[in-house]
């Protein structure tokens, strides 16, 4: 059993994300870690215990809040693609059982990783900023964890918040640039060039089946469905942050090559853009594993598998 810990900033692809970590009965969840960023901190947190009550294992994993807020900038929520409480409407009316551990997201990660040298995987579904905010109070952090796996940027394709920026980056780069030059030895971008790849379909859906994880999937995407719709002329759901736990579980998910990335911060047009040297003209040394490709059909076999089990 692996020991990961789960960054999250709960909204429906981040939840989807938590469902498959604990499901795929692969990982030994140490913590989750909330963040800002879909949704206000207290919403993150709030949705990440809805998650776990739904899943039945309240209690058995903290849920620590982190960074109420980006490093610099002001907060930008994403209230239009997750709905006003971050879960499109699922679970509005649930009262929430397990509640919040002690704690500051950030020293949960430092505390646990030291603790634990070359055991722990962190999966990051949300801004970066939790980690940022570890890796400024402790920077040998970076030689005890096992790796960090990150769902954020866009190398090939164009942004879903701007133009060139993905959300994740555009909420917090500078978060994100103190990671990319952390000196992680392994860490790993799922961004958008693979994770529109993996769209979450109506027959996917159907195929979970009338049980109460199947049911919460249904309702909580169904407004994503007819968004992504709207924009794209496909019903579906990408699969943004499940995809970045089924990396975790299983590398060969994905194609990846070794490569410089850096993610602008001083730009009106291309705050949040990650720009990635394919053709190293910067001259840098290789600093993150990048997604390139992705086997979306082995990808929702495991997705199905294990939300079914």
């Amino acid at each position: 059993m692996r020991k990961v810990i789960l960054d999250v900033d709960t909204g429906i692809d981040d939840a989807l994300g938590i469902i498959l970590a604990a499901k795929s009965g692969e990982f030994d969840l140490v913590g989750i870690t909330t963040v800002n960023g879909n949704v206000s901190l207290a919403k993150a947190t709030e949705n990440t215990c809805k998650i776990l009550d739904l899943l039945q294992i309240g209690g058995q994993v903290p849920v620590v809040p982190g960074a109420s807020q980006p490093l610099l900038r002001p907060m930008f929520f994403e209230h239009r693609v997750h709905g006003e409480d971050g879960l499109g409407g699922a679970l509005r009316d649930t009262t929430v059982v397990t509640q919040p551990a002690k704690g500051f997201g950030p020293d949960f990660i430092v505390e646990n990783v030291l603790a634990q040298p070359g055991q722990i995987t962190l999966i990051m579904t949300g801004p970066l900023t939790n980690l940022a905010l570890a890796v400024r109070k402790c920077p040998q952090l970076v030689h005890h964890v096992k790796e960090v796996v990150f769902m954020g940027g866009v190398v090939r394709e164009h942004g879903n918040v701007t133009p060139t920026a993905e959300y994740n980056m555009f909420v917090d780069p500078e978060a994100a640039k103190v990671v990319f030059h952390a000196g992680f030895p392994e860490l790993t971008l799922v961004g958008l060039d693979v994770t529109r790849k993996v769209l979450l379909n109506e027959d996917h859906i159907r195929e979970l089946g009338d049980t109460p994880i199947g049911r919460y999937v249904k309702q909580s995407t169904a407004d994503y469905l007819q968004r992504y719709f709207e924009r794209n002329g496909v019903r579906a759901c990408a699969m943004h942050d499940p995809l970045a736990v089924a990396v975790a579980l299983d590398r060969d998910l994905v194609t990846t090559q070794k490569l410089y990335v850096d993610v602008e911060t001083r730009s009106d047009l291309c705050d949040g853009q990650t720009v990635c040297d394919f053709q190293n003209r910067l001259g840098m040394e290789p600093n993150m594993n990048v997604c390139l490709a992705v086997d979306d059909e082995a990808f929702f076999e495991r997705f199905i598998r294990a939300l079914k089990a």
